[in-house]
């Protein structure tokens, strides 16, 4: 019997991975489909489930990661519930859901590979407060990097862009965009910062895949600093939660040492 996944979220037209699945199940003849399921809210996900029986698993993204939580009667796994945002849903036999989170290795692994051969940083720049960055927040502290988070409004433990002065930019060598800024269609925007306070030492991180580069990364990269789109990391995520799907255990490798410089 064919299995079904697919991905949960509002606005998909800029989706990868249904492309990626479709390729995966063609090329190793796996009878499986991915398709994407936009909901204009994450209350119509029990209706969703009702009427498809045959769907095992899908990914969840903007803006759904925290706010399916409360649907999940099959449990969260630890460190999902640690990180306080789910990506991943297995069905379980007994028609149970639980969460997973498959960002934070992803991201974690993604950004030793855009490090390798570099002096790991000592602190970051999170651009964003929302689902997304909160995966990004449980690696860097895995990894011992300090953060700063970043948002349009002013709010408990964050700064606001306009607090970004050049020095607080020099003092971050990593920096990270977990907001939308910058994907497609909208592929002129870009988060605002002194970029001219960016330098080679630095590593510009965008969480966004769609266009690559980003504005961001073409920016930084424009300033010398080393980038990387959410290409690499979208891949291993879904590399991920395949294997949560299949009953294996999520990843919890210790990606405390990034670099031996």
């Amino acid at each position: 019997m064919t299995q079904r996944y697919g991905l949960v979220g509002r606005h998909l037209g800029h989706s990868f991975s249904r492309a990626w699945f479709t390729e995966k199940f063609a090329r190793e003849g796996i009878d499986a489909t991915y398709s994407n399921f936009e909901l204009a809210d994450i209350a119509a996900l029990p209706r969703l489930l009702q009427d498809d029986a045959q769907l095992c698993g899908f990914n969840v993204t903007i803006p759904y990661k925290q706010a399916i939580m409360p649907l999940l009667d099959g449990g969260i796994d630890a460190a999902a519930a640690r990180i306080g945002a789910v990506n991943t849903v297995r069905r379980m036999p007994d028609g149970r859901l639980r969460g997973f989170n498959t960002d934070a290795p992803a991201f974690a692994e993604s950004l030793r590979r855009l490090l390798e051969g570099r002096c790991a940083p000592h602190k970051a720049l999170v651009l964003g407060t929302g689902g997304a960055s909160r995966a990004v927040a449980a690696a860097l502290d895995a990894m011992g990097i300090d953060r700063m988070h970043v948002s349009r409004k002013a709010g408990a433990g964050h700064i606001t862009y306009a607090d970004l002065t050049p020095a607080v930019v020099a003092a971050h060598t990593l920096i990270v965009n977990t907001t939308p800024l910058g994907m497609w269609p909208d592929t002129a925007s870009a988060p605002e910062l002194p970029y001219g306070a960016i330098t080679p030492q630095h590593a510009c991180f965008d969480l966004v895949y769609n266009p690559d580069p980003t504005e961001f990364m073409r920016r930084a990269a424009a300033r010398g600093a080393a980038t990387a789109s959410g290409i690499g990391m979208l891949r291993l995520q879904a590399e991920g939660a395949w294997r949560i799907w299949q009953g294996h255990e999520p990843d919890t490798t210790d990606y405390s040492k990034l670099s031996d410089s």
